[in-house]
């Protein structure tokens, strides 16, 4: 073995590391909402047929086991990490509902409560990480931050949208209207205002929850609140074929994976390092 051997050709290219998450694109944002109202659906159907003390176990597991296929995936998959927002979004309903129905702790506070847990999530993220860019998910422990996050943003978005919806008295179709809304503030504060990126997805990431959820609630519930009364195990269904309908589009197309830029090194004796983007 020769000392003064190279560690890699000047000709070999260095590709960056494999995100673990897609790219943001309109199809993105339509499959996201379209899991939070299919999750919440789910869920109130879960926990109507079958009660709470075998539906959560049950969304646990679920949760559980695609979690593991998500982390021993080398790269995105469409399919894994669709399944986790969707177990996400399930477990999720049930776990903000807990705090209400069965301590009978008030939506605000609830709210409250799941917005300090976001903001130490991202605060540990960011003192760990100096990033809290979705476009950095290269590493197990930037994995396990961005899963965490995503699980509180579904438990703050469930609790915000009952609140307004029970708690402030405007009902369902208006919390949805309400959650759209706010929905779209930060692509206008994006491209009118200068609104920093990465503050403007995760803003309109927590809005996605109460609007689809809200939308769900809204297709469920009775005539006598203002519902139109489709029944939980129906919107479920009917939100489950448009979501897999946009998955297997993603899965074929991939039209959200980003594509790996390849670089050369300057110096032939050195090892380069791997291109972060940490904005």
């Amino acid at each position: 073995m020769t000392a003064n051997k190279p560690l890699i050709s000047v000709a070999e290219p260095v590709t960056q590391l494999k995100t673990k998450v897609p790219e943001i694109t309109i199809f993105f944002w339509i499959t996201k909402v379209l899991t939070t109202a299919m999750g919440e659906a789910t869920s109130d159907f879960m926990n109507q047929a079958l009660g709470p003390a075998i539906a959560v176990p049950i969304m646990l597991i679920g949760l559980t086991v695609a979690l593991k296929r998500q982390f021993k995936a080398p790269a995105y998959s469409a399919w894994a990490y669709w399944l986790v927002v969707i177990m996400v979004a399930v477990f999720g309903t049930s776990a903000a509902d807990a705090l209400h129905v069965g301590f009978g702790i008030a939506y605000p506070v609830s709210s409250a409560f799941y917005l300090i847990v976001l903001a130490v999530i991202f605060l540990a993220w960011y003192r760990s990480e100096k990033t809290l860019s979705i476009h950095s998910i290269y590493t197990p422990r930037r994995e396990r931050f961005y899963w965490g996050t995503v699980l509180a943003t579904f438990a703050l978005g469930t609790a915000a949208g009952d609140m307004t919806a029970t708690s402030m008295h405007l009902g369902f179709l208006s919390s949805g209207v309400l959650f759209g809304s706010l929905f779209a503030l930060p692509a206008l504060a994006y491209w009118r205002f200068g609104l920093n990126s990465i503050a403007a997805f995760w803003f309109a990431y927590i809005m996605t929850r109460p609007l689809g959820a809200s939308f769900a609630d809204w297709m469920d519930t009775a005539h006598r609140v203002g519902g139109l009364a489709w029944g939980a195990g129906a919107v479920a269904v009917g939100l489950a074929v448009a979501m897999v309908a946009f998955i297997a589009y993603l899965a074929i197309t991939r039209v959200d994976v980003k594509r790996p830029r390849a670089t050369a090194p300057q110096q032939p004796h050195l090892e380069p390092a791997l291109e972060l983007e940490l904005d």
